[in-house]
């Protein structure tokens, strides 16, 4: 099997060291796949299967160079970076890894909460600016806010066990009903969740149709001092809302981990298609980056070796599942 993968890191290369793939025939590539890439002839002839991150976009002039494409496999959640319909019309199976990261996801959201409570980010500009006011720097203790989950998967339920057992009150509004979560926190309405909670976390899964969660009229129902937590899709917050709620003081801090942008010498270079207001976000976010009670930090939540080893391990036996007729993780 000719597999072509794009968007090779070097924290992955030391797992295909360790790891047998004798029954691949494995091409690596650092950059990302799009209608830029130049490839040769045999790799557009031979070539079975694609390995993608979600920084690739296979678009139809993408897929259509590959003459005998049987698999799209996806080393990410999100897959409105690959053309389905023309996979479907085209007999292309396309795989993605389900679930992973919850552990990962949810420490780094705790993380990112414990550090805009404890105002990490000005101590540490007042330290480098050598302009120190130990007032600015005045926290709160956790197990005396509340915090409201919106999204009840596996990230979400991690997070609450976790905030639970620091002492907080935990909220949690959900579509699908989720009688075990009544053992920690209070599973309450959705309005109930943005009126109450000091601290709101956002865990939703991203969706080939992007929507807004997060809107004015949402801003409008919350506490004064709130924090917000989004390690899920820039798609779900109303970023000009965010801005205009931050600047107002209504929210206190945000943490976001929701780039699907890198930004170069204050410029912002695109490196997806998971975002469809890009340009217009970007405009909002170099204004967040200014903000010292604003943390933004590029999709890195489920960045560890634990769970990239997962991921990977995940990828290659969809794949190999795959050519044993079965359909585990499939998309299409």
């Amino acid at each position: 099997m000719k597999v072509l993968m794009f968007d090779f890191r070097e924290s992955e290369k030391e797992f295909f060291k360790t790891n047998n793939f004798a029954d691949f025939e494995i091409k690596f590539f650092e950059e990302p796949l799009n209608s830029k890439t130049k490839l040769s002839e045999e790799d557009l002839d031979e070539t079975d299967i694609l390995c993608v991150y979600r920084t690739s976009v296979l678009s139809e002039k993408v897929l259509k160079q590959f003459k005998n494409l049987t698999i799209v496999a996806t080393r990410s959640f999100g897959f409105s970076h690959i053309d389905l319909d023309y996979c479907r019309k085209n007999n292309i199976s396309v795989f993605h890894v389900e679930q992973y990261g919850e552990d990962a996801v949810s420490e780094y959201s705790l993380g990112l909460i414990i550090a805009l409570t404890r105002h990490m980010r000005p101590a540490l500009l007042g330290i480098k600016n050598h302009q120190i006011d130990p007032k600015k720097y005045e926290g709160k203790m956790l197990n005396r806010l509340s915090i409201g989950i919106i999204g009840c998967g596996k990230v979400g339920e991690k997070l609450g066990k976790l905030a639970n057992q620091i002492g907080m009150r935990v909220y949690v509004s959900s579509y699908k009903e989720t009688p075990h979560f009544a053992e920690y926190c209070n599973v309450v309405p959705f309005d109930k969740l943005l009126s109450e909670s000091d601290i709101i976390a956002i865990h939703m899964p991203y969706t080939t149709e992007p929507y807004q969660i997060i809107t004015e009229n949402e801003f409008d129902k919350m506490k004064q001092g709130v924090f917000i937590i989004n390690t899920s899709s820039v798609d779900f917050i109303d970023i000009k809302a965010l801005n205009k709620n931050l600047l107002s003081g209504k929210i206190k801090g945000a943490g976001l981990d929701i780039l699907d942008t890198d930004f170069v010498n204050g410029k912002a270079v695109k490196l997806g298609d998971e975002n469809k207001n890009t340009k217009e976000n970007n405009k909002v976010i170099s204004k967040l980056l200014k903000m010292p009670n604003v943390i933004i930090t590029p999709h890195i939540a489920y960045n560890t070796i634990d769970t990239i080893n997962y991921v990977l391990e995940t990828t290659f036996n969809n794949i190999r599942d795959c050519k044993k007729g079965m359909n585990t993780n499939r998309v299409c």
